[in-house]
């Protein structure tokens, strides 16, 4: 069976302002000293499995222009436009029934464009078994990372009963507070969710169908328009219809024959300023520097500079970040709330700062 790849590119990425911006988002960025943007680096992990005219990009209209110029290789066609955010159980039903409309049946990896994997080879296994899983039946596999401390940022998936290389899922669970997050490590039976997910496009269709019947109804008009003239129309149209839904909430925590395949390849979902020093090189005091910067006596810092000289004297626990119209300046346990910096912003009229 036909194996294709679901790159989801359409987020905003407000938690790494300012050098996130709603005109340039994270997986447009680069943020690791190899030079590649996280959305390059995701299509070319998966090259062991797809073939490029196989992989599939979920993006907002307006990066359409900015997925093309970083992923030339990519079918222009296989860059599916999105004309309103409405999550991930749309953006998925979407490039579904596209899928549909030009392979048939098929296998969907379906993966964030913002994660970033330390163990690629390991990687690539565990999606090898999520698609052996996939295949054997009507089954929904999700990839959960295996917790290695009780992060209180992540939602978690409980398992139970062993299934070949999987495990059946229990229940999906809310990000917890700190107690019920320690509880969670202890038991051994949570797994971070990464939000990856394989399965057959026969069988999420079914759980739209079931559990989103609107999305399906939707979805089904788009892609039996895709490759018409009338594709733009109908798509805006229905998109417009949807509503603004996650794929865990509209189907993964009602659905059945849930599987869970438990992994340990270095994932880091990247989701705020703190994991900048997770994934590069800090130095002896655990500063990370980027760019014109010059540190005296400080301590697990994070700077990243532009074009002007940053010097930071005497400071720890602080993430520094400067660009040509901004400055961000952050104490390491506040990075969750960057984001309201955006409302903030969006308050005073702000806009060209978004």
């Amino acid at each position: 069976m036909k194996i294709t790849a679901v790159i989801m590119a359409g987020g905003k990425g407000e938690r790494f302002w300012p050098k996130s911006r709603e005109s340039h988002p994270k997986q447009f960025l680069s943020l690791t000293d190899d030079g590649k943007t996280m959305i390059q680096k995701t299509v070319s992990r998966i090259s062991p499995l797809v073939q490029t005219e196989d992989i599939f990009i979920v993006t907002n209209a307006c990066y359409r222009h900015l997925v093309i110029e970083q992923l030339p290789d990519i079918p222009p066609e296989n860059v599916l436009s999105e004309p309103c955010g409405r999550n991930t159980a749309p953006c998925i039903a979407f490039a579904a029934a596209v899928i549909k409309k030009k392979y048939g049946n098929a296998v969907m990896l379906v993966l964030p464009s913002d994660h970033l994997i330390k163990y690629e080879n390991i990687y690539t296994q565990i999606l090898c078994n999520a698609v052996v899983m996939a295949t054997q039946g009507n089954n929904l596999v999700t990839i959960g990372i295996t917790p290695s401390y009780p992060e209180t940022g992540y939602g978690y998936i409980n398992f139970g009963e062993q299934c070949g290389n999987a495990y059946k899922v229990e229940r999906f669970v809310e990000k917890p507070d700190l107690k019920t997050a320690e509880k969670y490590l202890s038991s051994g039976k949570y797994l971070w969710n990464s939000g990856m997910f394989v399965w057959q496009v026969s069988a999420i269709e079914e759980r739209f169908r079931k559990f989103m019947p609107e999305v399906y109804r939707g979805a089904e008009k788009i892609g039996q328009a895709f490759g018409t003239a009338d594709f733009e129309k109908i798509l805006e149209t229905e998109y417009n219809k949807f509503p603004s839904e996650s794929i865990d909430f509209g189907i993964m925590e009602k659905a059945e024959n849930i599987y869970t395949i438990p992994a340990s390849f270095g994932w880091d979902d990247v989701g705020n300023w703190l994991a900048v020093e997770r994934i590069n090189k800090t130095d002896d005091n655990k500063n990370y520097t980027e760019g014109d910067v010059i540190t005296e006596n400080c301590k697990h810092t994070t700077v990243c500079g532009g074009k002007r000289l940053v010097a930071a004297v005497g400071v720890e626990d602080i993430i520094i970040v400067d660009t040509d119209d901004a400055l961000l300046v952050c104490s390491k346990n506040s990075t969750q709330d960057v984001k309201k910096i955006i409302a903030r912003l969006k308050e005073k009229n702000r806009t060209e700062l978004i």
